[in-house]
């Protein structure tokens, strides 16, 4: 499962617009060795031979260095390659049959918008996380409602033992923000897949941070 105060924040999610195949494993290789333990395999492409094969490549390497594989919105896909779970945005699939499908042990998170509601609709149907955002300007969803940063602070009160995941525009430089108004993880996608050294963007996440969170965790 997932750990509510992590040694590393950084939640990495694939860039598959730029990136793919041995590039892909390459970047998240890089990712994987700076001190990451939990990446999404993010592809909306219909190609599902190449999906196929790339979230099977990155659940290898994910299961080389201990950390945790979690798929975008395909609860089929997690359940062929034995992913470690998969995440759901509110359109994308049900939380119960997602349940079902890849058992009691599964990684289940929901994106929750700026919602309470749905986020404690998606904790009765036994999700593991619940994501909020966007936070920040985001470039991978420009067009994604902002959500303010007090909402983590009020998700954090209300559910203290549960891990939350923030998205939307974090980098370097503002993940401190979200950590310490409450969030477990802080999602990444161009910024660390597009790192000048994907490494030491990782292990930022891990230094940095913890120096930094302060004690909301």
């Amino acid at each position: 499962m997932l750990s509510l105060s992590p040694p590393n924040y950084l939640y990495a999610i694939t860039d598959c617009h730029h990136f793919s195949g041995d590039a892909l494993a390459e970047k998240t290789l890089q990712i994987l060795k700076g001190g990451c333990r939990l990446v999404q395999y993010r592809d909306k492409s219909t190609n599902t031979q190449k999906r196929l094969a790339e979230a099977t490549q990155l659940k290898e390497l994910c299961r080389d260095f201990k950390a945790k594989l979690v798929i975008n919105d395909d609860i089929d896909l997690a359940s062929q390659i034995g992913a470690d779970g998969v995440h759901l945005g509110q359109s994308d699939g049900d939380i119960k049959y997602a349940r079902q499908r890849l058992g009691p042990n599964a990684i289940i998170g929901v994106t929750c918008h700026s919602s309470l509601t749905l986020a404690a609709n998606a904790l009765d149907d036994s999700a593991n996380y619940i994501a909020f955002g966007r936070f920040f300007a985001s470039t991978t969803k420009p067009n994604a409602t902002a959500a303010p940063m007090e909402l983590l602070t009020q998700a954090r009160n209300r559910w203290p033992n549960v891990v939350i995941v923030a998205i939307g525009g974090i980098n370097q430089n503002n993940a401190t923000q979200v950590i310490s108004h409450g969030a477990s993880y802080t999602a990444v996608c161009e910024g660390i897949y597009h790192a000048a050294s994907t490494v030491k963007y990782s292990q930022s996440f891990s230094l940095n941070l913890n120096q930094n969170a302060g004690s909301v965790l």
